[in-house]
């Protein structure tokens, strides 16, 4: 009886070792630019982490084209250009190519050659950062390493200060 309830308590204790998951996201496992795979707007080629310039800063934006919360952080995006001369963004979202290419036109998106819009068909983007609310934005050093995070509302120019700083407030 003895040998059977430790044989018991031994296997419980085994098999909660082994069912323990990290509680962080992935992408604060793996702080660098994930390996992300898009289409392009508007001339549908693929687009990865290999066609990023190297040794410049990164930011990504997990984005919805309907959003107003997403619409609203593009209109600033836009008026602060100025401070993001010298980083590459990419804007990455789910819903149809449709939905995207009317966004990239309303905005003039071909305007700004530093930015990449695209179509995320597998939404690895937003699995990989367990994205919950739209705008969720990432930047990341000239290194590629992960130098802050956003959810919904954000101003871009404090981002486009810190970015030139190369300092981020927690």
């Amino acid at each position: 009886m003895k040998r059977t309830f430790l044989v018991v308590i031994f296997a419980f204790f085994c098999g909660a070792l082994f069912a323990q998951t990290d509680s962080l996201p992935v992408y604060k496992q793996f702080p660098t630019v994930p390996p992300f795979k898009l289409m392009l707007v508007p001339d549908s080629t693929a687009f990865t982490k290999a066609d990023l310039k190297e040794k410049i800063p990164t930011i990504i934006m997990v984005f919805s084209p309907d959003c107003d919360h997403c619409i609203h952080a593009t209109e600033s995006l836009l008026k602060h250009m100025d401070l993001f001369t010298k980083a590459q963004i990419v804007m990455g979202t789910a819903l149809s190519y449709n939905h995207i290419q009317k966004f990239y036109t309303d905005f003039n998106m071909g305007a700004y050659p530093n930015i990449h819009v695209g179509l995320d068909n597998s939404y690895f983007l937003g699995t990989f950062y367990s994205v919950h609310s739209f705008p969720s934005i990432f930047v990341y050093d000239k290194k590629g390493k992960l130098m802050k995070s956003y959810e919904g509302t954000v101003k871009w120019e404090e981002i486009g200060k810190a970015l030139k700083e190369g300092k981020f407030k927690d």
